[in-house]
Order: structure tokens, then sequence, then C-alpha cells
């Protein structure tokens, strides 16, 4: 007589969560880390262009955003373990190869593998924690997941201008041994999910497609200063952007795993939330960005003092993370996020009636750090939750994935706008003027972020 195996025992979810907070800890700290050292970097590699430096933030968001539907449908489809692993292992290679690069071009290629490993481990560790986690605590992780990636972000720019003043190249070592612990670790105590085998195969061509046409939307507006808005370069990038974008989702529709699956998109809550995560991106890319060359270039602050003075926006985060959840509980997600949506605003719009030429951190740039604070905490996570918590289990890696890949094109669009709007002017005065469009811009897509999100609530109810 045959004796069954005793039903294997349920993952433990404290283990579970930090080793997959691990790999999404080290994908978040590049963000700030890059995002302060990448001044440096273009003194390095002397006469780069804030348009060419602007590819090893835009390179790395075009990439990432392409590949992480077929990612996630590939941790669903296989093992959210194996993906989650896989990822984590790419990501360190590539984070030395960046180390390692010889030129800003190099750089770039470096940057796009790393994305590809973090398209690979960040939808996977989100369908790891939520299998793991039993059904009454997964919007609570949901939360939590979110909030680490904050606490990542808020060690960011401290550690990047820490590690900037060794060595730019730190920036980026910094993620092998977080890498080689996740990647020990993780085989240990991971839970061995199972696939939902569908027979179908990632959509490359669609992926290359995407890619295409968000590059040439970038390529258009970061090189509008160079090439001028009325020369065929810029008009012939953007209108090959709208063709290939049309082209991609006429291809997206027919697949049998679409890079952007108009199902999930149909669910309700999910589609506004989604658009509200890439408006809220365009505007917090850009003013990330915004910022720090501000603090470095204008005001000619080490990376070390800007990374202090950006520090006590992100640090607000991960409490405000937590925090939120009664009031969401409360008012629903629109509220809170549209709230939060006010506060950036507020923060960008005192950026342009206060910030000068001359440096005033506490009346200045002080202020706008802490509302801009509070309103990524309020509304950031509480984006991502509505969106996600609405998605049935066996979407849960792919629906992230939708959502992050959101946000990537949010960021390259804001990058890329912001160094449109700035271009290179000659004048301290017509810096100061560049910027104070820089914060305008950026508070105009707030708002249009708290407009989606009261779409997200319409369409909730």
């Amino acid at each position: 007589m045959a004796v069954s195996a005793p039903p294997a025992a349920p993952p433990r979810l404290g283990p579970v969560f930090a080793v997959v907070i691990a790999g999404v800890a080290m994908s978040n700290l590049d963000l700030f880390i890059v995002n302060v050292a990448l001044p440096v970097v273009g003194d390095h590699f002397a006469g780069s262009s804030l348009a060419s430096l602007s590819w090893i933030l835009n390179a790395y968001a075009v990439v990432f955003a392409a590949l992480l539907v077929p990612a996630g449908g590939f941790a669903d489809r296989t093992s959210p373990r194996r993906a989650y692993l896989a990822g984590v292992a790419v990501f360190t290679a590539a984070s030395v190869l960046c180390a390692l690069a010889p030129s800003v071009w190099a750089l770039v290629a470096a940057r796009v593998l790393q994305a590809a490993g973090a398209a690979l481990l960040m939808p996977a560790s989100l369908g790891l924690l939520l299998a793991a986690a039993p059904a009454d605590r997964r919007v609570t992780m949901i939360r939590a997941w979110t909030a680490a990636g904050g606490v990542a972000a808020a060690l960011g720019p401290v550690a990047g201008g820490l590690l900037t003043a060794l060595d730019w190249r730190w920036v980026f070592l910094v993620n092998v041994p977080i890498g080689v612990a996740a990647l020990l670790a993780g085989r240990r105590v991971l839970p061995a999910t199972p696939g939902h085998a569908t027979g179908s195969r990632p959509d490359l061509p669609g992926a290359a497609l995407l890619t295409a046409a968000i590059a040439l939307l970038a390529l258009g507006l970061v090189k509008a200063e160079d090439w001028g808005w009325s020369s065929a370069g810029v008009p012939g990038s953007l209108a090959a952007s709208a063709v290939l974008l049309a082209v991609f989702f006429a291809w997206d529709a027919r697949r049998e795993s679409p890079i952007v699956p108009l199902g999930l998109l149909r669910t309700s809550g999910f589609g506004a939330a989604t658009a509200a995560n890439l408006l809220f991106s365009v505007a917090f890319a850009a003013m990330l960005l915004g910022i720090v060359l501000w603090a470095q270039t204008a005001w000619a602050w080490s990376a070390l003092r800007t990374g202090l003075a950006v520090a006590p926006g992100p640090l607000m985060v991960p409490a405000l993370a937590i925090g939120a959840a009664p009031l969401v509980r409360r008012w629903g997600p629109a509220p809170v996020a549209i709230a939060g949506a006010a506060f950036f605003a507020a923060g960008n719009l005192w950026w342009a009636a206060r910030i000068g030429l001359e440096p005033d951190y506490p009346t200045g740039m002080l202020p706008g750090m802490l509302l801009t604070g509070i309103g990524v905490g309020l509304t950031l996570p509480t984006l991502v939750s509505a969106a996600v918590s609405v998605l049935p289990p066996q979407s849960f890696s792919t629906g992230s994935a939708v959502v992050t890949m959101a946000r990537q094109i949010g960021s390259v669009i804001g990058v890329a706008a912001l160094v449109a709007v700035l271009g290179r002017p000659a004048t301290a005065g017509e810096a100061l003027t560049a910027a104070d469009h820089g914060w305008l811009f950026i508070a105009a897509a707030t708002a249009a972020t708290a407009a989606s999100t009261l779409m997200m609530r319409r369409s909730s109810e």
C-alpha cells in the first residue's frame, strides 16, 4: 500500500519577505544612487552632454518597461522562484559590468543588461510574496513591499553621495554583496511555487516593438535642443514612435500572451490605476532628476551634500506608505492618492516660487522636499496597491508587471521631457527660468495624475 507524502509545510512569510525584499531593495537603491551620481559620471566621461547622460537612466527604464510583462508572464507560467533567482543573478553580474564600463555608451549597454535582470526579479518578487501570504494579509504585504522599496530609495541619496565621494563606480558595486546574499538565501527559503503553464511563449517581437517605440519617443524629446523642434529629426522620431506604438498594439492584440493584456486592463479599477501610476511616475522621475541637477550644477554642491539634502523627502515615504493604510480603508484609495498628488504638486510649486540661484536649503529646497515626500508616501503605495489588489491570484506577477511597466514608461517620459524643457541655458538667468518651467511641468503632470485617479474611483463604483 502506497503511503502518500505529507503535505509540504507552507513557506514561512518572514524569511520569504526578507529574501524578496533584498532584490527589490537592490533595484530601488539603484534608482536614487544613479541619479545622484549622474553629474559626477558626466564629469568623468568628459564631453558628455545631458542628453547622452540621460540614456544611463532611460535605456534602463525603456528595457525594464518592455520586458516586465514577458518576464511576469514567464514567472506565472514557470516558477516565480526560478524567475526571481535568475533576475538577481543577471542584475548582480550587470552591476559589475556597469562599474567596469570604459565609456558612457558601454555603461548604457550594461544598464540594459541590468534592466533585463530587474525585469525578471520585480514581478516574480511580488508573486512569491503574495503566494506565501495568507489571503487576508495580501494587501498589507503589497504595502510592505512598496514601503521596503521606499526604504531603499530613502537610503539611496545618502548612499549615493557617500559612494560617489569615493568613486562613482561604487554605486554599482554596492549591489554585488546584496545580490550574492539574496541568491544564497533564496535557494533555501523561497517556495517552489508551481507555474500556470499555458504553452505560449514570451512575446519578444512585441517587446522589441515597444522598446523601439518608447526609445524613439525619448530620443525625439532629449534631442530637441540639439536638432531643433522644426528639424526633421524631432518630429520624425516622434512620428516613428507613434507608428511603432500603433503597430505594437495591433500585433499585441493578436498574441496569446500579450505584452499589455487588455483583459487585465478591463478589470474594474485596474486600468485607471495603471494610468495614474504612469502619470505620477512622469512627475516623480522629472522631480528627482531636476532637483539633483539643480543642486549639483546651479548651486555647485557635491554629490554627498546633494544626497543629504534630498534624503528628507524619501525618508518620509516608508512610514507614510504603512501609515496611510487606515486612511485608505476608511475613505478608499482615490481620496488618499489625490491628497498625495496635491502635496507633491505643492512641493514643486514651492520650488518654482522660492528656489533661486543662491543656495538656500532651509527655506528654498527643504520645504519642497518635505511636501514631495509626503506626496510620494501617500500616492505611490496607494496607487500600486489599488491596481494589484483587484487582480486574481494567477495574474499577480503579470499584473504587477503591467503596473511597474507603466511606471517605467512614465519615468522615461519624465526624464526625457525634463531634458527637453531645461535645454542648454547659456546664462544663470536662463537656467533659473528653465528650472521654473520644469517645476511647473511636473506640477501639471501631477494634476493629470489626480484626474486619472478620479477616473479610477468612478470605474470601481
